[in-house]
């Protein structure tokens, strides 16, 4: 059984789907060992406790360094035997120890066609650019901003009519299809 940790920092959209996924047995030999998150209060928290998988609330404010921080989240990484790490929704920059803990072992899913649109609020993005498409894209994770080497990537339209509210949903559908894609080719 290989050992996932899934790390969030709001709604968990993502991560519900992913334990759903691995709970109807549709990611055969994985394990969901517990949500990660870096805030209290989120929803992502909800969802997890509904799904009955553990949940670990680090703020990174009540430590004195990334390095602490992340320190900690290595302590209970290891505790949990957990052997990748699947980022889903984690709005923040992951830095040198956990990176190079798990080089090479841990995933992140963006709400863009990667080069384009990094960052925060990337559906925005593309939906004002002028664009007629844009999608999705799973990559590994490095210390860039969505900069890791991509590994697979979905598209779908922007139609002229949309809103930007329809292009959420139609990316985020895209995503509950892809990710967990991905994770069951690359993580055996």
């Amino acid at each position: 059984m290989i050992k996932i940790a899934i790390f969030a920092s709001g709604s968990g959209s993502n991560f519900e789907n992913i334990v759903n996924h691995v709970q109807k047995g549709d990611l055969l030999g994985i394990e969901v060992t517990a949500l990660y998150t870096d805030k209290a209060g989120v929803k992502c928290i909800e969802r997890a406790e509904k799904l009955n998988i553990p949940v670990h609330i680090n703020q990174p404010k009540d430590f004195i360094s990334k390095s602490s921080y992340e320190q900690h989240l290595l302590k209970l990484l290891s505790n949990e035997g957990v052997q990748w790490i699947v980022l889903a929704g984690y709005m923040r920059l992951v830095g040198e120890d956990l990176l190079h803990a798990y080089e090479g072992r841990m995933l992140n899913i963006h709400p863009s066609l990667l080069p384009k649109y990094k960052g925060l609020d990337a559906i925005g993005q593309a939906f004002e650019s002028g664009d007629s498409v844009t999608g999705s894209t799973v990559h590994y994770v490095d210390s860039g901003m969505d900069t890791g080497e991509i590994i697979e990537q979905q598209q779908c339209d922007i139609r002229t009519d949309d809103t930007k509210e329809d292009l959420e949903e139609r990316v985020k559908n895209l995503e509950y299809e892809l990710y967990p894609r991905v994770i069951a080719k690359i993580i055996k």
